[in-house]
């Protein structure tokens, strides 16, 4: 497992629960995957290198290498480890793009008729102003290139607005997209591909606001939640024909077939879905919730897709049971994170039932665990339904502390109405006795 974070944990997580996975080592890992897998199978490695990533896969004779973040794919590590010849989830470096490039992205959407918002690719500042003019507010400014989930900006100020391109623009080869707003909800769908067969996982919501109510900058995601009780029945049906599969064989005609997870970020719009954006990796913290109520053993789900043979997979089946995940961010998140203070209490929130703690900013440091990053924790829990994992889940957070520590209280709330508004208008038929 290649990679650092939360995520990772949770993917890790899942693998160890597999029972035909017999060995797991991360890259580097955390404290957490540390403690579920043993300090001495997490092994430093720059995950930027791919004939570093390539050499350890090969020296430990690993059957599957799993890639988390989108730097190392959009790196090449995936081509390396390919080249190695070991199975690797994650697509190559030209399929990357659909994630390392928001530009080429769109390029692809437009050859394969997938829904997506109008956009211009510019270059220059006064490109830019004329686009935010054509568009009007609200307006979308998004870096062309990787920004962790923050290099997005929708505001109602045009020099807020122009001010977060010139930041974008100012770097080597600068390049920003900007884009039509797109009214709705939002949905993150991941679809597992071996670059010919599409397989959907459950959909998620994540909440990319620092603040309750959907207020303050953009982060790389507070929390989320699935199932989605409010979605259309029709919804995953709907995305893995008109946006995920022409994706994928738009990609493959293209000469880069995507092989890994394609996730796709969705509005669900007055004019149908359309697409916000893809990743090429699972999402952070949407995985966090997704694989909490996957039953289906993911390593064997991961490697069919690495070897091109996901055809071969039995129908995915899940629990019955709704997750939510709620991150605790460091002070002063996401501007500028407090690192180096002592974080308590994990342990009593790991062990609360239906509720389990996964690593993302951490570090150890003289015995105790401390935060080493903005967002530092994602604490997941389960239930019958999203109101009985949201007080779950706030339940085993309130046993962590943090100085400075913080989350929103809002994570599933509307969701979690929006439920028992539903099962009061459809009350269960009692059954005849």
């Amino acid at each position: 497992m290649v990679g650092p974070g939360a995520r990772e944990h949770a993917l890790v997580r899942s693998l160890a629960a597999d029972p035909g996975v017999t060995k797991l080592y991360a890259a580097p890992g955390n404290p957490g995957i540390a403690g579920l897998i043993g300090e001495r199978n997490c092994l430093p490695v720059d995950t930027l290198d791919p004939q570093a990533v390539a050499a350890l896969a090969t020296d430990l004779e690993a059957d599957l290498v799993v890639v988390g973040p989108e730097a190392p794919l959009v790196a090449g590590v995936s081509d390396a480890v390919r080249a190695a010849g070991v199975p690797c989830f994650g697509p190559s470096a030209a399929a990357a793009q659909l994630e390392g490039s928001k530009a080429f992205a769109k390029d692809v959407m437009a050859a394969a008729g997938v829904p997506t918002g109008a956009s211009y690719a510019c270059t220059t500042l006064e490109e830019v102003q004329k686009a935010l003019t054509e568009f009007g507010a609200p307006y979308v400014v998004k870096d062309d290139g990787l920004a962790a989930g923050k290099g997005v900006v929708v505001t109602e100020s045009v020099d807020a607005a122009l001010a977060h391109a010139a930041a974008c623009l100012d770097r080597e080869g600068g390049r920003v997209v900007i884009e039509e707003f797109l009214d709705g909800p939002e949905v993150s769908l991941f679809c597992i591909t071996d670059g010919k067969t599409v397989l959907p996982l459950a959909p998620a919501q994540d909440f990319k606001r620092a603040l309750d109510g959907d207020l303050g900058p953009n982060t790389g995601g507070m929390g989320a939640y699935s199932p989605l009780p409010w979605a259309p029945a029709d919804l995953v049906d709907d995305v893995v024909e008109n946006v995920a599969r022409p994706t994928i064989e738009e990609m493959a005609r293209r000469g880069a077939p995507f092989v890994g997870v394609l996730y796709c970020g969705l509005a669900l719009t007055s004019r149908g879905v359309k697409v916000i954006e893809f990743n090429a990796r699972f999402g952070d913290p949407e995985t966090q919730v997704v694989l909490a109520r996957l039953s289906t053993p993911l390593g064997m789900l991961l490697r069919a897709a690495a070897v091109q043979h996901l055809e071969h997979v039995p129908p995915l089946e899940w629990l019955d049971r709704a997750a939510v995940t709620v991150v605790l961010a460091s002070e002063n998140y996401p501007d500028t994170p407090v690192k180096g203070d002592v974080i308590t209490g994990v342990s009593d929130a790991d062990g609360w039932p239906d509720a389990w703690v996964l690593h993302a900013g951490t570090a150890i440091e003289e015995g105790d665990l401390v935060a080493a990053g903005g967002r530092v924790l994602s604490v997941v829990a389960t239930g019958e339904d999203l109101t009985a994992a949201r007080t779950t889940v706030y339940a085993a957070l309130e046993r962590i502390g943090l100085r400075g520590g913080q989350f929103r209280k809002d994570i599933a709330e509307a969701a979690a109405a929006a439920e028992l508004t539903e099962r009061l208008a459809h009350p269960a038929v009692p059954s005849e006795s």
